[in-house]
């Protein structure tokens, strides 16, 4: 899987040390598209100390697991931080909330979904903080981004992002959107 042009790369991020986040809106809030959304999200990473290293393109899918809810974009970036995996989801909290993200009803609509798909090769469930993410390697909305910038990293089963994106079995209908 080739990596399209609108992907933008910092520098060369070694995929076992990877730290990863997927995105993902399909409530547009207060801005223009989903789109505008997330760009926005992304440029609020460093007011967190969160520098973004490489990110994938726009990937549009139904939303799940309701599909009359309206569609989702996602997209998935290699970050590098300071914080630790705690301090990262605190963070990332603050900007979904600042995003207007509600928890009122699971799977519900959002302005901001933000996950840590990965924080290098920590495995394990750290006062309830699981890592990796526990269903992102079945998700094709995550891996299928992931596989564009980072195809050889390795889920601790060992399989590839690229394998992954391959093998999914959730939101086999994710596409990269132009």
């Amino acid at each position: 899987m080739g990596v399209p042009p609108s992907v933008e790369i910092d520098s060369e991020p070694d995929p076992d040390s990877a730290v990863i986040v997927a995105l993902g809106c399909n409530d547009k809030g207060a801005w223009a598209d989903c789109r505008e959304a997330l760009e926005a999200a992304l440029a609020r990473f460093r007011c967190e100390g969160i520098d973004v290293l490489a990110r994938s393109s726009w990937w549009r899918s139904d939303a799940w697991p309701n599909r009359e809810d309206p569609p989702f974009l996602n997209g998935v970036v290699l970050v590098r931080t300071a914080h630790d995996p705690h301090a990262l989801m605190a963070a990332l909290g603050r900007i979904e909330e600042a995003f207007g993200r509600q928890r009122d009803v699971r799977n519900a609509p959002r302005t901001l979904d933000l996950d840590l798909i990965a924080y290098g090769r920590i495995t394990g469930n750290f006062d309830g903080l699981i890592l990796p993410h526990p269903r992102a390697a079945e998700r094709l909305f995550v891996m299928g981004p992931l596989a564009e910038i980072a195809p050889d990293w390795r889920h601790p089963g060992g399989e590839t992002a690229a394998w992954l994106a391959q093998t999914a079995s959730v939101g086999l209908d994710a596409a990269p959107i132009a």
